[in-house]
């Protein structure tokens, strides 16, 4: 952990970040992600290494335990605070919940008003609209709020929520140009990292959700999955923005 830390130093990123929250199966049962949450003592002498290691902020993210027998989150926030993190995320289920039932945000709201807690802490589970964030934000007094799934294939939520804060009004939703937009600059991206044909083949899963509730995107969808090359993708999303213009067109006559 130490040595990822310095390397991680090299590109210069803002901060690094702990993930001890992640709860699948291949990563609890080596130990890490939410499986350190079995042993407090590990998560504090990692948590100090990296600490010790960098001389950049140092956050973690967990759950509030293994399972609802075992919540320690109040424990694990003060021992890692002690560490010298500068905040701390909780996403508000245990490890045995996984992402299913309803994110227990009382648990939050107990950290904040720990006297002994003095770093920012910021709340994650649940969040899947600028109302919800406020409303939540308001509610548990968190000093921010972490979004996970909900920004799948929609990373406009995180500017649709700063403009509800601002302006309490809904900014319009993306357009079929801003979906296909996100599309090519994922895929590029994709490409950059891991070649263009696994790229690409990678990108497969995403497709779906940036075109979440779009009309008639099925058989799109289909001609997405089976292209290999940037340069298909482009030909695809050309013939993609003119039939929804055409789509468009007619529903407005």
């Amino acid at each position: 952990m130490a040595m990822s830390a310095r390397i991680v130093e090299t590109v210069n990123p803002d901060l690094v970040d702990i993930n001890f929250g992640c709860p699948v199966k291949k990563v609890v049962c080596k130990g890490a992600g939410a499986g350190v949450l079995k042993d407090i003592d590990l998560m504090v002498r990692l948590t100090k290494a990296v600490v010790s290691s960098t001389s950049l902020p140092v956050t973690v993210k967990t759950r509030l335990g293994w399972d609802s027998t075992s919540i320690n989150i109040d424990e694990v926030a003060e021992r890692l605070q002690e560490t010298g993190i500068k905040a701390l995320t909780i996403h508000a289920r245990t490890r045995a919940q996984m992402y299913k039932g309803e994110a227990d945000w009382e648990h939050i709201s107990r950290i904040k008003q720990n006297p002994n807690i003095e770093i920012p802490i910021f709340g994650n589970g649940d969040i899947d609209s600028p109302e919800k964030a406020l409303e939540y934000k308001q509610k548990y007094a968190c000093d921010g709020i972490m979004i996970g799934r909900a920004a799948i294939g929609y990373p406009w939520i995180f500017n649709e929520i700063k403009h509800f804060f601002t302006t309490g009004e809904h900014l319009p939703a993306p357009t079929i140009e801003d979906r296909l937009l996100a599309v090519r600059q994922h895929a590029e991206w994709s490409a950059e990292w891991k070649g263009e044909k696994l790229g690409l083949i990678e990108m497969r899963q995403h497709y779906s959700n940036y075109f979440r509730g779009v009309p008639h995107f099925k058989d799109f969808r289909k001609k997405f999955l089976e292209i290999f090359t940037l340069e298909e993708m482009d030909a695809l999303i050309h013939e993609t923005k003119e039939f929804y213009s055409e789509y468009l067109a007619s529903q407005q006559a």
